[in-house]
C-alpha cells in the first residue's frame, strides 16, 4: 500500500524541497566551519543548477493552471513561468549574498580579534605562535568566503545566460530596482 508520503521521483525531485527541509540558522560557527558554509552555499546554488529544467516544469505547471482555471487572462504562458522563475532566482541570490557577507564579516572580525591579541602578547613567545597559527588559518578562511563572491558571480552569469535562452523576452519589471540591478549585473 503506498503511502501518503511517497518522496517526489524524477524531475519533480530535484525542483521542489525536500519534504523534510530545515530552517538552516547561519551563526558565526557555521562561518568558521568552511565544509558547512559550503554545503549551504551549494544546496541553494541547486536552483541555478537546475535551471532549464525548472523553466520546462514552470511552463508546464503555467499550461496547466491556465487549462483549469480557464481564466479570462490569456498572458503568454511562457511569460508567467519565466516571472515565477525569475522571481526564484532573485530571492535565492539575495539570500545567498546575505550569507556570503554574514560570513565575511564574521571571519573579518575574528581575524581582527586574534590580531589585536597578538599585539597584547608581547612577552609570550608561545602563545604568540599559536595566535599567529589562528590568524594563518583565519586567513585562509577569509579567502575562502571571500572567493565565493568570484563563484558567485559567475554562477549568477551562467544562469542568467540559461534563462535568458529560454526566456528571450523576458524584462524584470523596473518597480523592482534591485532584481534590476542583479539582471544587469548578471548581463556583464
Amino acid at each position: 500500500m503506498p503511502s501518503k508520503h511517497s518522496p517526489p521521483l524524477g524531475s519533480q525531485a530535484f525542483q521542489d524541497p525536500s519534504l523534510h527541509s530545515q530552517t538552516v540558522h547561519v551563526s558565526p560557527s557555521t562561518c568558521q566551519d568552511l565544509s558547512l558554509f559550503k554545503d549551504i552555499l551549494r544546496e541553494y546554488r541547486r536552483l541555478d543548477d537546475t535551471i532549464t529544467m525548472r523553466l520546462n516544469r514552470a511552463n508546464a505547471t503555467m499550461r496547466d493552471q491556465q487549462r483549469e482555471h480557464d481564466s479570462g487572462s490569456r498572458e503568454n504562458v511562457q511569460n508567467q513561468a519565466c516571472a515565477y522563475l525569475w522571481r526564484e532566482l532573485v530571492a535565492n541570490w539575495k539570500r545567498r549574498t546575505q550569507l556570503v557577507q554574514y560570513c565575511s564579516a564574521v571571519v573579518d572580525q575574528s581575524l581582527k580579534e586574534k590580531r589585536e591579541a597578538l599585539q597584547e602578547q608581547s612577552n609570550d613567545h608561545a602563545q604568540q605562535r599559536k595566535t599567529q597559527a589562528a590568524i594563518f588559518a583565519d586567513e585562509v578562511k577569509r579567502n575562502q568566503v571571500h572567493n565565493e563572491l568570484t563563484v558567485e558571480s559567475i554562477v549568477r552569469k551562467r544562469a542568467v545566460e540559461a534563462f535568458r535562452s529560454r526566456c528571450q523576452y523576458f524584462v524584470p519589471q523596473s518597480a523592482d530596482e534591485e532584481a534590476r540591478r542583479l539582471w544587469d549585473a548578471a548581463q556583464k
